[in-house]
């Protein structure tokens, strides 16, 4: 099986070149960040504050996941409900970062992970793939771009989906969370030592997926 791990900080395009990518090579995307966030909309639902360890916990000891792919898109399914249309609203991106800090929360998913890579050509994005979940793949790619750039796009992309927010709250919310991604204890935010170094602050998305391709 082919596995690319395409890692970075929030709001570097990851998952945009990751889709890219799988679509052109006809492997399967594989939505990691999603997975987090699926979890983090369930802790929410359930009053468990992301931050509580314990709590978290206990949570992860009872929680089901299925990932379903309907017309090609990717479907979280926690617990029988599928939260795929709740994950990409704003408040769920800290209680994700929050949340995927856990070490219980990040075995449990790096599991599934793992599995599904063994039976499937995949692209694989995240914050430690190339570093924790899939370490032995040949193909490690580290995507990055300034802060300023990040939250541009991510504005940009709230925007598209009708939410309205203010660019120095998204950059202070991106700052933060690289430092809290970095600094975790458990699988932190790194570039993997054989991994290619990509800054796209001044490139294009073709730009990038093809620069990608060009390394494959």
């Amino acid at each position: 099986m082919i596995n690319i791990a395409i890692d970075g900080p929030a709001g570097a395009g990851k998952s945009t070149i990751a889709k890219l990518i799988a679509s052109e090579k006809g492997y399967i995307y594989l939505d990691t960040g999603a997975m987090y966030r699926a979890l983090a909309v369930y802790a929410l639902k359930n009053g468990v504050d992301p931050l509580d360890e314990k709590a978290v916990d206990k949570l992860v000891v009872g929680v089901d996941m299925d990932i379903k792919y309907i017309d090609g898109i990717q479907h979280i399914i926690v617990c029988g409900e599928d939260v795929t249309s709740q994950i990409r609203e704003n408040h769920v991106s800290k209680a994700a970062s929050d949340i995927s800090a856990h070490p219980s929360v990040r075995i449990k998913l790096v599991e599934l992970q793992r599995e599904f890579a063994k039976t499937h050509d995949v692209v694989l994005d995240g914050r430690d793939i190339g570093t924790f979940v899939l370490p032995d793949t040949p193909y490690k790619f580290y995507l990055t771009a300034s802060a300023e750039v990040r939250a541009e796009r991510r504005v940009k992309d709230l925007a598209e989906r009708g939410q309205t927010v203010d660019f120095k709250t998204v950059l202070e919310e991106i700052k933060q969370r690289d430092y809290n991604d970095s600094h975790r204890q458990f699988a932190p935010l790194r570039q993997a030592d054989d991994a290619v170094f990509i800054d796209s602050s001044e490139m294009s998305i073709d730009e990038v997926k093809d620069f990608i391709l060009s390394k494959i």
